[in-house]
C-alpha cells in the first residue's frame, strides 16, 4: 500500500515561507491520514477521501479556496478513475458545491459518468450535495486586485491498495480569470488517468496537459512495457517542445513511485506507511 499527493505548484517569487511550511505540513498529514484510510479501504475509495482532505484545505486551488473566473464565479471540476474498471467519472465546471470529488465518484455507476456545468449541479442536489460557498476572502481579493497563480493549481492523489488494485483523483478550482466555459484537464484523461498497469495525476497548465496529453502517454508507455521513470523522461521531453508547464505524480503496479515536473516546484507528499517524502 502507497500513495503519494499533489496540491499543486509553489513559487517562491507569489509565496511566503510561512505558507511553503504550512503546505508542508498539511500535505505531510493528509498523506498520513489518507494511508490510514486506505489501510481499510480500496484504493478508489481511498484518493477521493485523500482529494476531498486536499479541497476541504484553503491552502490548494480545489474546492475551498478556488480560483475565481473572469466573471465573478467560482468554476470546479473533478475526475477520478478505477484502474481496475478503467472506467472515469467527473464533473466540469460544477458550482457550489464542498466537494466535486464526491460528485465525480457518485457518477461512477451512471450510465452518463462525466457531467458539466448545470447538468453536474443538478445531479449534485438530487443526490444529497448541499449548496456550498467554497469562496474564501482571500480569492475575492486577488480577484479584484486582478491577481493571478498562472493556473497551476490542482490537486490530486494516486495509491495502490492492498491487493494492488491502482487509482487516480484530481480536483482544481480553475486557473484563476479564464473565460467561463474553459475546461481543464482535470476531467480529462490527459491529467487523470489510470489501468491495472500505472495511475497518474497531473497538475499545471491545463491547456499544456491537453496538448502533450501528458498522464495518457505516461500510463500507456508504462503499459506497453516502458519504467515508469522512462515513461516520464519522454513524455516530459515531448512537454517540452511545446514549453509545457506541468507535474505530474504516479505510482505502477509493481509499486513504485515516481514524480517530475518541467517548472519548480510541484507540492507533494508520499508515504508507504513507514516514510514521508515531502517536497523542500
Amino acid at each position: 500500500m502507497k500513495l503519494i499527493i499533489h496540491g499543486g505548484f509553489f513559487s517562491e517569487s507569489d509565496q511566503s515561507h510561512e505558507i511553503k511550511t504550512a503546505k508542508q505540513e498539511s500535505l505531510k498529514n493528509i498523506a498520513q491520514k489518507a494511508f490510514e484510510y486506505l489501510q481499510s479501504h480500496s484504493a478508489f475509495d481511498a484518493v477521493a477521501y485523500a482529494v476531498s482532505l486536499l479541497e476541504d484545505d484553503p491552502l490548494y486551488n480545489a474546492g475551498i479556496g478556488s480560483q475565481i473566473q473572469s466573471d465573478g464565479v467560482i468554476r470546479m471540476s473533478a475526475a477520478i478513475m478505477n484502474g481496475e474498471t478503467q472506467k472515469l467519472s467527473g464533473v466540469i465546471n460544477i458550482q457550489n458545491v464542498k466537494n466535486p470529488i464526491f460528485v465525480a465518484k457518485d457518477l461512477i455507476t451512471e450510465d452518463d459518468r462525466v457531467l458539466g456545468g448545470n447538468g453536474a449541479k443538478i445531479y449534485a442536489n438530487e443526490n444529497g450535495f448541499e449548496d456550498f460557498s467554497t469562496e474564501i476572502p482571500q480569492r475575492r481579493k486577488e480577484y479584484e486586485a486582478k491577481l493571478n497563480n498562472g493556473g497551476k493549481g490542482t490537486v490530486g492523489c494516486v495509491a495502490i491498495d492492498k491487493d494492488g488494485k491502482l487509482a487516480v483523483a484530481t480536483s482544481t478550482g480553475g486557473k484563476g480569470f479564464e473565460i467561463p466555459g474553459r475546461i481543464s484537464d482535470s476531467a480529462t484523461v490527459a491529467g487523470n488517468y489510470a489501468n491495472s498497469f500505472c495511475a497518474v495525476s497531473c497538475t499545471g497548465v491545463g491547456e499544456d496537459i491537453v496538448s502533450n496529453a501528458t498522464a495518457t502517454k505516461i500510463v500507456t508507455r508504462v503499459t506497453d512495457g516502458m519504467t515508469l521513470e522512462n515513461a516520464f523522461t519522454k513524455t516530459f521531453e515531448e512537454l517540452k517542445t511545446i514549453d509545457g508547464f506541468a507535474g505530474a505524480i504516479a505510482i505502477d503496479k509493481d509499486g513504485n513511485i515516481y514524480h517530475q515536473d518541467s517548472y519548480p516546484k510541484m507540492v507533494f507528499a508520499s508515504f508507504d506507511g513507514e516514510n514521508f517524502e515531502v517536497f523542500n
